[in-house]
């Protein structure tokens, strides 16, 4: 559990750097914007590193069941987290209406997983990262981040939407060799 907790610690930790500015542009005068850019890459792949071995190893410690329902509610409301995901990185009409499309995706992601796994590790894995979502909209927020003003073509949100779609079905159909369980078998239960 340690190696999870520290992984989780060194990944929002230094994602959470921007939301103090004034540590933030300390950081970039005294190391200059590409080796802040490069550290900051360097910790938060070490938490990366860390998360996945963590969360590998760490024993079961039940502490809810998970509601049945749960699982068929997960793999149906998953999509939008891939879809808003992939939002993030395309100009769209989206961001009209929200001015964190990826922070939305991680906290929908954080909220269905821990729906339909009720132990410590998921707990502090996928509590840590929807908590920290919400953390950041309220950061990000009062330091002026704004919706997109832009009308958009529609075909970018139709783009967006079967990208997000294709790549939920690689997690899907993949989720339990990259994680160890099998997701699909939960639709019969």
């Amino acid at each position: 559990m340690f190696f999870l907790c520290l992984g989780v610690a060194l990944f929002l930790g230094i994602h959470s750097v921007p939301s103090i500015p004034v540590v933030r542009e300390r950081l970039i005068r005294h190391a200059g914007v590409q080796r802040y850019r490069g550290l900051f890459a360097l910790v938060a792949l070490a938490g990366l590193v860390l998360i996945v071995v963590g969360k590998s190893a760490a024993p079961m410690v039940a502490l809810w069941s998970p509601p049945l329902w749960g699982f068929k509610a997960s793999i149906l409301v998953m999509p939008l987290a891939f879809v808003l995901q992939v939002a993030a990185y395309f100009p769209t009409n989206l961001k009209r209406f929200t001015r964190h499309p990826m922070l939305w995706s991680v906290a929908v992601w954080a909220s269905l997983h821990l729906l339909t796994n009720g132990d410590l590790a998921s707990l502090i894995l996928f509590g840590s990262f929807g908590a920290f979502a919400f953390f950041d909209m309220w950061s990000a927020n009062r330091r002026g981040a704004r919706h997109a003003d832009e009308r958009l073509p529609w075909w970018r949100e139709a783009v967006v939407v079967v990208v997000g779609l294709l790549l939920y079905t690689v997690f899907l159909y993949f989720h339990e060799s990259l994680f160890g369980r099998p997701v699909l078998s939960y639709w019969s239960l």
